[in-house]
């Protein structure tokens, strides 16, 4: 072995000692990117199997008429189930693990920003996911539909806990893909290689980051929509009840404005696979790279004007239906856009058929017919004829499937040898391909025919001699030939990293920086961080893999045993700080365990262990934020530390500060469709009721905001005079602003509890509650971590070398106080003047 070899074989034990899991049960407290996004992976293909079952059974019922397989109740809970762990647990965790596991490998970093979140994301995820598994596996599954309209899943109609363990299922689901969405907005923005300008950038990366802020903005409706619609099941708060002063179109409303989003949500990502493998199997670059981008923001603008698509026939006035129709047709440009660039690349290229590539051609075809339909659906009087209809379900599987599914199957094709170092098997790849492609269409083109025909979706049987039977039979056969495709590309993958052969380095031909790796991948990436000038780094100079390798470029020393990557401009890529990340860590299995105990106590209705849960994850949590920063598990503050760039803990504008601004995005999305459901119970709900005096003490109320604002305004000169490297009596000033928040919360609290507010009877103090439990939330929130910053200061942990962790903390503090006084004037003094 040469010395050269030597070197690098010692520069890759000490990476693999310091960015290395702990062995055995130690690799539950594993936070890289890599073992995250392959759990996520893993555990979404394991939800499709179990919702696939589901669907088979559905079909095996229907194949026939008047079959009595399974009872209405059973098939309801069947259908209900389907489509929550396709649409919940299977679809968006799976494509955010995939966006996990390649987005730092895309743009040469070392690990995502906010390793241990992405870790408790993942813990939400599965235990989320198998609280709503058990309750089938428990026979009180919920039977109201996936997407649980109101009032069939209130307690009148659904009095079992089977709509319960959707609400609070779904909600603790939709936490980890928040968190996965926050941290691959930050880690696409502020930790590219040097030199990554976002012209540089992966096409793959714009659509991942378009998709993680849909995400913020459109999951907020769906959150606060499960929450109210429990608090009414298990507290009696009127919202969706008319009799109350609430309306049932409410839910419709929360729930489709997140909805129609997600069908984006779960488009673009795939989309970015699509062009990503395109030019790689076309051996040239993309056509209409910006046209491609602007296409994509486009896209997810336009899909949230989209929700009441799906509401065309409650009765909403017909220049809405007009405006959604329009809207609707429009989404088309910007979908046409890439299509049209895919297939440009195809034509101007040297097209390589490969694996792959066959399921992207599967893809083209069918969601181009998928987005015919969706054309066609978008015209009110058709929909009508239509709606609730198979017609409507064919097109939905269209679009999903055939948008999601086909090129979610070629990106794992494509970069399974990065997981295995092994080549898939051609052989069987394209057997599962042809049969799900012919199952596929077998089972839903012909159901466009039955709802054509007028079958209603949701029916468990039908009378024979209505035209449905052949179609259904054929249908029916189509589903199991493509569940044996399925089964068919699942051998493959399990036989695959046993017996199939070894892959050369790079054996697509790729262009992009993930190749560059090593495979097997390691835990690291990247032994040293290459400076990035072109969107093609690997067609541009094949030999960077190997330069990376030997330790050729930027950080290939470990300084003091850390864990670090860049931390570069958002728009330039130009490094301005190394940011340095947690290493192995429990905390995040312990957050996400004991929500999970809040979750199941709540469900049982041991409201007081939900409770002590409750406390004890929020010092869990506290403990998790007392060893960020400059502590010494963390980032000691050591003599002859790096300076320029410097660390990222002692600057003041690192990524933290970005992931808490993207964070209030979307707190402040949930408190927008609280304000939305306020506005709207007040001007559409036909028994709405407010008493003619506000119950809420208006000077009481300015008292309380009076306070926030000295709190606010403390803190902010507190800041400043950090930033200016003055922290003389900073540790008294931030114990001075916690005091200031605390004696706000006990203002409001009184303004809350002398209100006379009866939650029960009307939808319109049920709201104010509601809004009220934010404003002490948060507030006490803002109290808390500020007086956790002042014992910082007098730890050592925050000084004027450490000003980092205050500046996270100011935007919250700012978000506070402007919902505070937005709610004043929308809760309380608008209703008077009007």
């Amino acid at each position: 072995m040469s010395e050269e070899q030597k070197r690098s074989a010692q520069l890759h034990e000490e990476f693999d000692r310091v960015w290395g899991n702990l062995p055995g049960l130690g690799q539950l407290a594993a936070v890289n990117h890599t073992s995250v996004g392959l759990r996520f992976v893993v555990t979404g293909l394991f939800f499709f199997l179990v919702g696939g079952v589901l669907a088979m059974l559905m079909r095996t019922q229907l194949a026939l008429p008047e079959q009595d397989i399974v009872s209405p109740e059973l098939y309801s809970q069947l259908f209900t189930m389907h489509g929550t762990l396709m649409m919940f647990l299977f679809a968006i965790p799976i494509l955010e693990g995939v966006a996990m596991y390649l987005i730092p490998k895309m743009v040469g970093a070392r690990d995502l920003a906010f390793p241990r979140l992405g870790a408790m994301g993942y813990y939400c995820y599965l235990f989320g996911g198998l609280i709503i598994l058990s309750s089938m596996v428990l026979a009180i599954a919920p039977d109201s539909g996936w997407f649980m309209y109101t009032p069939l899943s209130s307690s009148t109609f659904s009095p079992g806990p089977g709509s319960d363990f959707w609400l609070l299922g779904v909600t603790f689901v939709e936490i980890s893909s928040m968190t996965g969405a926050i941290e691959l907005v930050i880690s696409i923005l502020r930790t590219r290689s040097r030199g990554m300008s976002l012209r540089q950038m992966p096409i793959f990366c714009w659509y991942i980051l378009a998709m993680a802020l849909m995400i913020v903005f459109g999951f907020p409706p769906l959150i606060l929509g499960s929450i109210l619609l429990e608090l009414e099941r298990a507290a009696g708060l009127v919202f969706f009840e008319v009799v109350g002063g609430g309306d049932p179109l409410l839910w419709q409303h929360l729930f489709w404005l997140f909805g129609h989003p997600e069908v984006y949500i779960i488009f673009l990502p795939a989309a970015g696979i699509v062009s990503t493998l395109i030019p790689v199997f076309a051996r040239r670059p993309i056509v209409g790279y910006r046209w491609i981008v602007l296409a994509i923001i486009v896209m997810g603008f336009i899909s949230f004007g989209l929700w009441v698509h799906h509401m065309f026939t409650v009765g909403i006035p017909q220049l809405a239906q007009a405006f959604f129709s329009m809207a609707s047709m429009l989404v088309a440009i910007p979908t046409a856009i890439q299509v049209f660039a895919w297939l440009a690349t195809l034509w101007t290229g040297r097209v390589v058929w490969n694996l792959p590539m066959l399921w992207i051609l599967g893809f083209l075809i069918i969601f181009v017919a998928g987005g015919l339909t969706g054309v066609m659906l978008a015209l009110v009087p058709f929909n009508w004829q239509v709606h609730d209809t198979h017609f409507v379900v064919a097109h939905m599987h269209y679009v999903l499937v055939g948008g999601m599914l086909f090129p979610l199957i070629a990106g794992l094709y494509y970069w399974l040898p990065h997981v295995s170092g092994r080549m898939p098997s051609d052989v069987l790849g394209r057997w599962a391909f042809w049969m799900v492609f012919i199952g596929f269409n077998m089972t839903f083109l012909l159901m466009h025919l039955t709802g054509l025909l007028g079958m209603p979706r949701r029916v468990y049987t039908y009378e024979a001699g209505l035209g449905w039977d052949w179609l259904n039979l054929l249908s029916s056969v189509g589903g199991f030939v493509m569940a044996i495709g399925v089964a068919m590309f699942l051998l493959d993958i399990c036989l695959h990293f046993r017996f199939g052969r070894l892959a050369p380095r790079n054996p697509w031909g790729a262009d992009s920086l993930e190749w560059a790796v090593a495979m097997p991948v390691t835990t690291y990436n990247f032994i040293s961080l290459p400076p990035i000038r072109s969107r093609h780094p690997l067609w541009q100079n094949p030999q960077l893999p190997f330069e990376i390798e030997e330790g050729e470029h930027e950080m290939a020393v470990l300084r003091h045993g850390r864990r670090e990557t860049w931390g570069s401009d958002a728009v330039t890529g130009e490094v301005r700080e190394v940011v340095h990340l947690p290493t192995n860590s429990w905390l995040p299995l312990q957050v996400g365990a004991i929500l999970a105990v809040v979750c199941i106590s709540l469900l049982v209705k041991a409201y007081w262990l939900a409770l002590g849960a409750a406390l004890v994850a929020a010092v869990v949590i506290l403990r998790w934020s007392w060893v960020n920063g400059a502590h010494p598990e963390m980032a000691p503050v050591h003599e002859g530390e790096p300076s320029n760039p410097p660390l990222h803990s002692r600057t003041l504008d690192g990524p933290g500060r970005w992931g808490m601004l993207v964070t209030l995005m979307a707190n402040g999305s949930l408190y927008a469709s609280l304000l939305f459901g306020w506005f709207y119970l007040w001007t559409a709900s036909p028994q709405w009721q407010a008493p003619e005096n506000g119950p809420l003490g208006l000077m009481s109320l300015v008292a309380s905001g009076l306070l926030l604002t000295a709190a606010v305004l403390a803190y902010q000169y507190l800041t400043r005079r950090l930033r200016q490297g003055v922290t003389d009596r900073l540790a008294g000033g931030l114990w001075l602003v916690s005091a200031l928040g605390l004696a706000h919360l006990a203002v409001l609290t009184w303004v809350a509890l002398s209100a006379g507010l009866v939650p029960t009877q009307s939808a319109h103090d049920s709201v104010l509650a509601v809004m009220l439990g934010y404003l002490l939330f948060h507030g006490a929130v803002a109290t808390v971590t500020t007086a956790l910053q002042a014992a910082r200061v007098r730890c050592g942990y925050v000084s004027a070398q450490l000003p980092y962790e205050p500046m996270v903390l100011r935007p919250f503090w700012s978000y506070v106080l402007g919902v505070f006084w937005l709610s004043i004037a929308a809760f309380t003094l608008l209703p008077m003047a009007w």
